[in-house]
């Protein structure tokens, strides 16, 4: 039963830095670094919004708007970092 445990903080993990990686993808779009027109940063680009947009789209309903600023990734990231803890805290359960 530990390696349930290990393989669901790994999913976490996973999920951490695919949030991480589509936060800075987006500033490097915003900044004009990477440009759109490129093949394979526009298929990264909608491969993670493909991914993220289930997660982002009820935290998007629930958050008030904020004119430019999209604080979804934000509240992802401490709702992870919410359930590592809870994991991390009952794992006598998975032992």
């Amino acid at each position: 039963m530990a390696s349930l445990l290990q393989i669901l903080l790994l999913l976490l993990d996973v999920a951490w830095y695919i949030v991480i990686a589509h936060v800075i993808m987006s500033w490097l779009i915003s900044f004009q670094i990477l440009n759109l027109h490129q093949q394979f940063v526009a298929q990264i680009w909608y491969g993670l919004n493909r991914i993220l947009e289930p997660v982002y789209g009820p935290i998007r309903r629930f958050l008030p708007q904020m004119g430019g600023l999209d604080l979804a990734p934000l509240v992802a990231l401490v709702g992870i970092m919410i359930l590592r803890i809870v994991l991390i805290n009952n794992a006598a359960l998975f032992l």
